[in-house]
């Protein structure tokens, strides 16, 4: 028996270092692949129970692989906008189809944009949460919020104009009754830049109004594009400063834009009250007076299509549009487990849950313990070659020892079948 459990152990010996060497064989080919964990042999003494102080009885070795999951590989940076790493605990949900594919995890966040405007790596579509152009999600951050990342969803971008600005002195010396006039910029929800004409008529000491024509577009400034109503009253203190405005705050209506736009209410930030950062009232020391104008601001933006998308620091998806405006689109979900080292390892680098691993809960960039997501970033393999080729060299030792063993059992037995005959 002694001899055949030699033999036995011998043999499971070349098995598990043949086992070690594929793993070792591996994590040496990985060692440029996106986010590769490695994978370590994990080598068990086999002892049988028939050993025991007068005999023994040999038993041999079992090897199983352990994925060091949860190892963090460096992060180096990338030139392509939309390439994502996670520094810390956590992975990316991805599925295998757009909508109704099986939902899988990866550390490797070497996406980009296809065809039809998806974050895709392999065939595996990122996911993430829909936001406003704040950045916050629109909804819960659940599973059943997720979708497929689709930098297309809002191709193109527009903003009505909500405030303007103005900085002006009217002249004190006007008479009651006189007019002066002066033009805004006013953005329609389509994104259309229209031209809107001021009047602004001195009403009494220290008053004024202002009223409002139709607005026009900047191409033709013959033809209204819509309605205007509302009309300012304004009042200042004795000593130029700005004493109120009627209503307040002071807005002003357009209704029936012809290009289908939606109403627009728009609110005139006229200055402080007792403050002279915005309409002011003081001599003009001219001639004729005049309206003096420091600056008249519109917010809102013109029609613009998509031209970039890019992922920051904190897991939102920017688009960013020809008319300068970025706007958040999606918010990256980052998946963490009870156990990572339990999840079941495919190809592509990607992960399945497991009872082991526990399901999935789904976090924020940066909250909840979840790692925090940088943009234009990879992470690099965990493989360290210098390492492995030791291991290896160990393996090769183990395996060439053990094959000796074989070689004297079987020596070992001759010499025993010859005595026999």
């Amino acid at each position: 028996m002694s001899l055949t459990g030699a033999l036995s152990s011998a043999i499971s010996a070349l098995s598990a270092q043949s086992q070690s060497l594929s793993m070792i064989s591996d994590n040496i080919a990985n060692s440029d692949t996106t986010g590769y964990k490695t994978t370590s042999g994990m080598f068990d003494a086999l002892v049988t129970a028939s050993s025991n102080t007068t005999s023994y009885a040999s038993g041999g070795v079992t090897i199983s692989g352990r994925a060091n999951i949860t190892q963090q590989g460096l992060l180096a940076a990338t030139s392509n906008a939309t390439d994502v790493a996670i520094q810390g605990t956590g992975f990316f949900v991805v599925t295998s189809a757009v909508s109704g594919g099986i939902t899988s995890y990866t550390r490797n966040g070497a996406f980009t944009i296809n065809n039809a405007g998806y974050l895709e790596n392999n065939g595996s579509y990122l996911e993430g949460w829909r936001t406003d152009a704040d950045g916050d999600v629109v909804g819960s951050e659940s599973a059943s919020n997720l979708s497929a990342i689709n930098t297309q969803i809002a191709s193109t971008s527009g903003s009505a104009t909500i405030k303007t600005t103005i900085a002006a002195n009217l002249p004190s010396d006007a008479a009651t009754g006189d007019t002066y006039t002066s033009s805004m910029t006013a953005y329609d929800s389509l994104g259309a830049a229209n031209t809107m004409q001021i009047t602004w008529t001195k009403t009494g000491t220290n008053s004024w109004s202002a009223s409002f024509a139709n607005p026009t577009s900047s191409s033709d400034t013959t033809t209204a594009t819509g309605t205007a109503s509302g009309t300012i009253d304004v009042t200042f203190n004795s000593d130029g400063s700005l004493a109120s405005t009627s209503p307040d705050p002071a807005t002003v209506s357009v209704t029936g834009w012809t290009d289908g736009a939606a109403d627009s209410t728009i609110t005139m930030d006229l200055g402080t009250v007792g403050g002279t950062n915005g309409l002011t009232q003081y001599a003009s020391g001219e001639t004729t007076p005049s309206v003096n104008v420091t600056s008249i601001d519109s917010d809102g933006l013109s029609y613009g299509k998509l031209s970039s998308v890019s992922i920051g620091k904190d897991g939102v998806v920017d688009a960013t549009y020809s008319n300068g405006e970025t706007i958040a689109i999606y918010k990256i979900a980052v998946a963490t487990f009870a156990d990572p080292n339990g999840l079941s390892a495919a190809s592509n680098g990607l992960y399945s849950a497991t009872v082991t691993s526990g399901n999935a809960a789904l976090q924020a960039s940066g909250e909840n313990g979840a790692g925090t997501i940088y943009g234009s970033e990879l992470e690099s393999s965990t493989t360290d070659t210098s390492s492995q080729f030791s291991s290896m060299i160990s393996a090769q030792q183990a395996y060439s020892a053990a094959s000796q063993v074989i070689s004297t059992v079987n020596k070992m037995y001759d010499t025993l079948i010859s005595a026999m005959r």
